[in-house]
Order: structure tokens, then sequence, then C-alpha cells
């Protein structure tokens, strides 16, 4: 086995996972002046951040989320300014629709999210109507919009994470697989590598999403995490869409995101029933079942598109808790910290999830009193006190 790269004996904060939460920790902590190294087994986004489908919104009925998604938007809408570099965000716009049974919830969602700060309004299917003119509306009852919503690239916005992490002082190995963490009596106090190498560290964040279960589980942590695997489908159109906006169907469980080439990406929200896989061992391609499902629910919301086909697709893994949201929290171990759990909503909160855990590590609780880390905390799960959106959608799966 080949040695790893030449490494510092220790940091103020060693990260482990160089995907989009790892490396916007690194950067924020960076920010603050913290000593950071970032261990990352292959290379910066190269585990499920680059399966994101890249949804960007703030449509969230818990609050927490929803600010956290607020507050990513203007990173995300001030990339360039920020990192230097495109990070692939693409302004189009985000809709969700929802049939007569949601129409309650989904205002009510909406009011606490704009309590919160984001930008959304409720319009109407003449408007809807406007955007995707193709689209079968008639089974809707409402409808909200956010002008600012859209979709970004994951891996390139990772890459930006990494590389404004370096240029504030962290430090980014690639190609050093981490092996466990070393401990001390009830404290966590660095990792060792594949190869035998140890780091000490005054504070040890774990980022490694799908893989953060059998991480963990040495220091006997249950963290309740199942990895299902997603399907995504490329469609394309048959034509020229034109600017249309995101599209979240809450009637028949689907939603669809324009690409940059004209393709549509389709993904499947009907989460009822979770897909195990082994994230070392999935197929990336998409099964037969999935593209007939596709083409039935595209085929159904979108009539107008005679001449649409399926184009290809891919598939990733999802990182998934008992309530669809995220761990950011210490750890009953002394100096750890973990981000996981993120169930599909990592890209768009990315941003915030990167300050909240540099609130985590260098004050120890989080400096927004509307994403309090009580929130995220892991102990919630022993607890029975599940997050959970006040506005739940029926029959909508877990996704809001």
């Amino acid at each position: 086995m080949a040695a790893s790269p030449e490494l510092p004996a220790s940091a103020e904060v060693v990260i482990v996972g160089g995907g989009l939460e790892g490396c916007s920790a690194a950067w924020q902590l960076a920010l603050r002046g913290v000593d950071v190294l970032v261990l990352e087994k292959g290379t910066v986004g190269s585990g499920m951040t680059g399966k994101s489908s890249g949804i960007v919104r703030c449509h969230y009925g818990v609050s927490s989320l929803a600010a956290m998604a607020a507050d990513s938007l203007t990173v995300l809408e001030q990339a360039e300014e920020v990192f230097g570099v495109d990070i692939g965000f693409r302004q189009t716009g985000y809709v969700v629709g929802v049939g007569e049974p949601n129409v309650d919830a989904l205002r009510a969602s909406l009011a606490a999210q704009r309590a919160v700060g984001v930008d959304t309004v409720e319009i109407g299917v003449g408007e809807v109507a406007a955007m995707w003119p193709h689209a079968d509306l008639e089974p809707f009852a409402a409808f909200g919009h956010e002008k600012r919503g859209g979709y970004g690239d994951a891996y390139q916005t990772a890459q930006a994470f990494a590389a404004a992490a370096r240029s504030h002082g962290a430090v980014v190995k690639q190609g050093v697989e981490v092996a466990g963490l070393v401990t001390d009596g009830d404290r966590v106090t660095g990792a060792v590598t594949t190869d035998g190498t140890r780091v000490a560290g005054g504070t040890v964040v774990v980022a490694t999403g799908v893989w953060s279960r059998p991480f963990l589980a040495p220091l006997g942590i249950d963290l309740p995490l199942r990895v299902h695997r997603e399907e995504i489908v490329m469609v394309s159109p048959g034509l020229d869409l034109g600017p249309v906006p995101v599209f979240s169907d809450l009637v028949s469980l689907q939603y669809v995101r324009p690409e940059v080439g004209g393709d549509i990406l389709f993904g499947n929200s009907d989460l009822a029933e979770l897909a195990d896989a082994d994230p070392d061992d999935y197929s990336n391609r998409p099964t037969e079942e999935i593209l007939d499902v596709a083409v039935e629910k595209i085929g159904t919301r979108f009539p107008g598109l005679e001449d649409a086909s399926i184009a290809g697709g891919y598939a990733g893994c999802y990182d998934v808790t008992p309530d669809w949201n995220p761990v950011i929290s210490r750890m009953p171990q002394d100096g750890l910290v973990v981000a996981a759990g993120f169930s599909g909503h990592g890209f768009k909160i990315s941003p915030a999830v990167g300050r909240l855990v540099a609130d985590l590590v260098v004050d120890g609780v989080s400096s927004d009193p509307r994403i309090p880390e009580t929130d995220f905390r892991f102990s919630r799960f022993a607890e029975g006190d599940l997050l959970r959106s006040p506005y739940p959608y029926k029959g909508a799966g877990e996704m809001r």
C-alpha cells in the first residue's frame, strides 16, 4: 500500500471527507483563522457530491432548513464574486404545485418561509402556464414560486469551496483514506489513515456522507442512516423549451429541471419506499422500472412534449435519517462533530452547513437564532424528538 502524501502532524480541526459539506466547513473555519486539514480518500467532490441533481429551492416546512437554504442561496447568487469562478448556478426560478388536499399546508409553509427570509409567493395557474406552456396544470389547486430558485452544479461548488478554503490557509489532502478515529478515553483526538499515519486534531469533523454509519460504528455511535439509491433520468424534450423553471410536482410526485444543453432532468419524488444500496457497489444505470415511471409521469404532466425521448440517466445514493433531515452536531465524544444524513438536501444548504459546523467547532452553538443547533442534534433520534415539518403534505413523501 502506498504511503499517504506527506501530512501535517496535527491541525486545530481535521475534517474527514472532501465533499460539499466537508469543504464548506473547511472554508468557513479557515475564514475564522482556524488551522484546518481536510482528508479526502479520492478527490474533492468525487463521492456522492457529483451525483446531486442540483435543485436550488428554499421550500421547506422546517423553518431552520428554510433559513439555511435562504442564506445559502445568497452565496450561490454571489458565487463569481465570492469564489471568482462560475459554479454552474442557473437562476431559472422554482415552482411547486399541490393538489386540493395540500393547499392549506402550502400556504402555511410559504408564510413560515417568508418569516425566515425566503423570497417566495403564491402564484396563479395562468402564471405557471406561461412559464411551462407544455404542462397539464388541471390537477393542481395552488402553486408556490421562488423567482430566485434554480439549479446548480454540486461538483463545481465543492471545488470552489475547497479552493476558497485553501486560499485562507486550509490544507486539503486528496488520495488520503482515513481508516478510523483516534481516541483518548471519551475524547476524539485525531485520525489515522489506512497506511497507519496519525494526525492529531483538536476537533475532528466527520463529513463522510453515505459512509458515515460504518465509519462511526467503532466508536459505539449508531448513526441511524440508510443508504438509498436515487435514480435520475435525462429526457430530450423534442423541442426548444425556452427558459422554463424547475417544477416540483407534488401531485404526481416528480420534479423536473432544465439542463444547460436543452434536456430535462427528471427525478421521482415518490420516496415512500427506500431502495437500500451499498454505496461502494451499486448500479449507476437507471432501471427499466424508473424509465417506465419517467415516461408515464412526464407524459402525463407534460402532454405538449409529444416527441420527448429518453436521453440517458444515472444513479447516486442519499444518506437518509429517520426524519429525512441532517445531523449537524457535536457528539457525545468530546472533540467530535458530525455533519451527515443530508437526505438529498445537502447541495442547496451547503454554504450554511459550513457556517453551522464552524459555529459548533468554535463556539459550541449556532450564531443564527433562526438556525438553532438543537434542531440538528444527534440525540433527537434517541429522544424520539424527530425534526418534522409542522405543515406536512399529504401523500407527498418526505422531501419537504
